[in-house]
């Protein structure tokens, strides 16, 4: 009986040190610490081959893959040809038979439409060799059917006769002359080098009037960050990742930054990752980013980056209370509660995956 009140005495003892720890400065210091040091942030290879390299546009609205996106792919390519050849003159002319292939697709497309409502359309060679709800599909001129269609637009926008005199000067031609422009520079940038910042929402909340929907101090902490980097890079484009999204891109707004590309849909770490990765492999792919989110959670949320392909390069947002220096505080404690979360989540994704992450938006 003495050694049960003996042990009962000292487990007590343990667990009033373990909560004073808690409530101290250094034990979400460790943990954190730990998490950096442990859990894993290689880039998958197999992932990281669909973040090949490109020009990401915040711009690019087609689905790649489709005829459009391929004929404007085919257009830019042969604008580029006639810049490099000096053959400025010929710039409009292309242009103006862009815009009738672009007619001339769009009319074959509502031709199927139409067809299709009376019979059950036939899958053509280029239809065929497009994946059905394939998230991971990437285009790829390899493919035969592919590369067909594509030199047919190319030789489409070589040798279409077109009256020149009769076409008005469209101002999308200064725009996409531009973007050439641009694309010659950054296809000159390493994988060293950062292709677009990706914030993390963190919670939303109701305003002070009870009513409106807002960012919540996490959230607006990272957004705080974001300034700052959008500062140092203001060419790269900005990806806002979470359900927070709209409210994300607002807050920015109403501070002089405009970000582009909203990842509306993921509810989790995970989906955080997977979506925002295939939303920057459809806008040109992107091998390394600079990922901001809190110091706690940034090892996890990088190794699932990792995962899927993208090196990050980590930019921590304060968090919104600050630790004391000695003493036990409520202040603390919010970290420590912070740490273990994040410390349980990733082991939980190390050992068990995450059940809760769906495969797309």
């Amino acid at each position: 009986m003495l050694r049960l009140v003996r042990c009962a005495a000292i487990l007590f003892v343990f667990l009033g040190v373990f909560i004073v720890f808690l409530y101290s400065p250094f034990y979400s210091k460790l943990v954190i610490k730990a998490l950096n040091q442990f859990v894993p942030v290689e880039v998958n290879p197999v992932a990281a081959s669909s973040q090949k390299r490109g020009v990401l546009s915040a711009s690019e609205t087609l689905e790649p893959g489709s005829e459009l996106w391929i004929a404007r792919q085919a257009y830019l390519a042969v604008m580029k040809q006639q810049m490099q050849s000096n053959n400025s003159h010929t710039l409009t002319l292309v242009h103006a038979r862009y815009k009738a292939l672009q007619q001339k697709i769009q009319q074959q497309q509502q031709a199927k439409a139409q067809i299709s409502q009376d019979f059950p359309p036939f899958a053509t060679e280029y239809e065929a060799s497009v994946p059905e709800n394939n998230p991971h599909y990437r285009f790829d001129l390899k493919n035969s059917a592919q590369h067909a269609l594509m030199q047919q637009y190319r030789d489409f926008l070589s040798s279409h006769p077109i009256d020149i005199e009769q076409t008005p000067v469209d101002e999308e031609i200064f725009q996409d002359i531009a973007l050439i422009h641009q694309q010659n520079a950054q296809l000159t940038q390493t994988d060293e080098e950062p292709y677009a910042i990706v914030v993390l929402g963190g919670g939303l909340t109701l305003a002070e009037n009870g009513k409106d929907i807002v960012v919540n101090d996490y959230t607006r902490l990272r957004l705080e960050t974001t300034l700052g980097m959008a500062k140092q890079y203001p060419m790269l484009p900005i990806v806002l990742s979470g359900v927070e999204a709209p409210y994300m891109q607002r807050w920015l707004k109403l501070r002089g930054l405009d970000a582009q590309l909203l990842e509306n849909r993921s509810m989790n770490t995970c989906e955080n990752s997977r979506f925002s990765s295939l939303l920057l492999q459809k806008k040109g792919g992107a091998p390394r980013v600079i990922l901001i989110t809190d110091a706690y959670h940034m090892p996890r949320t990088r190794r699932l980056f990792a995962l899927n392909g993208i090196h990050t390069v980590a930019i921590e947002a304060p968090m919104p209370t600050e630790l004391t220096q000695w003493q036990p505080s409520v202040q603390n404690y919010d970290h420590s509660r912070r740490a273990n979360y994040e410390m349980l989540a990733t082991l939980r994704d190390v050992l068990l995956g995450s059940s809760d992450c769906r495969e797309v938006p």
